[in-house]
């Protein structure tokens, strides 16, 4: 099978519904990304209901605006919490320098369908508001950077805490620079803006939670089990379907609120 083959193969399997749930996944970890997803979906729903419905809702300070940090926040982590199970995972089948392409393939796809999301908002939303650095585009340079991290442990702490300060200092300085809004902070840098600063280093702080928590791969603390939870369940079949529901549910959002008169296209 060919390189381009494979991407072409992966970036279709990305977003193939998982219907039956995969047993050998981490309960808990499907479980928080799914709650993470409830809570994206209720910001999107807000969001939409401002801009295209003309409601007030102050979603920019307060209460929603530190909503949508803690779920982009509980995303990134989890980005780098997975890796490192993936990481883990993979070692038992092959030798140290064969994971490193499925790390970087993995990357240029999920880097892909944002590029995707941001040919769609161009069109939609116009030149400057379009999404030029979201959050697929950071987890896939995250997937590829973060790999050669993914075997320390008090490094990642160290560079998450580095470089989460650095996304404090780097909003002052007030950078007009286009080429350098997928690293930092830059004014006007349209909807869904995630860059690799401050936001690497939540994936970093993931990739450390992940050799702390789950060394080996092998969950090192007690749990108990709810994995056949309803709740639960429902939460980890959204948790394994991340990548697909992100592409469609604004679409579904948006058509939903037009047919219901609210929203004006």
């Amino acid at each position: 099978m060919t390189t381009l083959t494979t991407y072409l193969s992966g970036m279709r399997t990305s977003i193939t519904p998982v219907r039956a749930l995969r047993a050998e996944r981490l309960w808990e970890i499907d479980t928080l990304r799914g709650i993470a997803i409830i809570m994206m979906v209720v910001y999107h729903l807000l969001w939409d209901l401002a801009s295209l419905g003309g409601y007030d809702i102050a979603l920019r300070t307060g209460f929603w605006s530190y909503w949508q940090i803690v779920t982009a926040s509980l995303f990134t982590t989890l980005v780098g919490l997975s890796m490192t199970l993936s990481y883990h995972a993979a070692r038992p089948r092959g030798v140290a320098g064969s994971r490193w392409p499925k790390f970087v393939m993995r990357g240029l796809q999920i880097f892909s369908w944002g590029v995707v999301i941001g040919i769609v908002t161009f069109f939609f939303v116009g030149p400057t508001g379009y999404v030029r650095f979201g959050i697929l585009h950071l987890i896939g340079v995250s997937t590829i950077i973060g790999y050669p991290l993914l075997r320390f442990r008090w490094l990642n702490l160290f560079l998450a805490i580095l470089i989460t300060l650095a996304g404090l200092i780097f909003p002052f300085l007030r950078v007009h620079a286009p080429w350098f809004e997928w690293i930092a902070a830059t004014p006007g840098s349209g909807v869904d803006y995630a860059p690799l600063i401050p936001w690497f280093g939540r994936v970093l702080f993931g990739i450390f939670l992940g050799n702390m928590l789950y060394p080996g791969g092998v969950r090192r603390f007690r749990l108990p089990d709810l994995s056949q939870n309803f709740v639960v369940r429902g939460l980890r079949l959204m948790g394994q379907n991340p990548l697909l529901i992100y592409l469609i549910h604004q679409p579904i959002l948006i058509a939903t609120l037009t047919l219901l008169g609210i929203a004006q296209l």
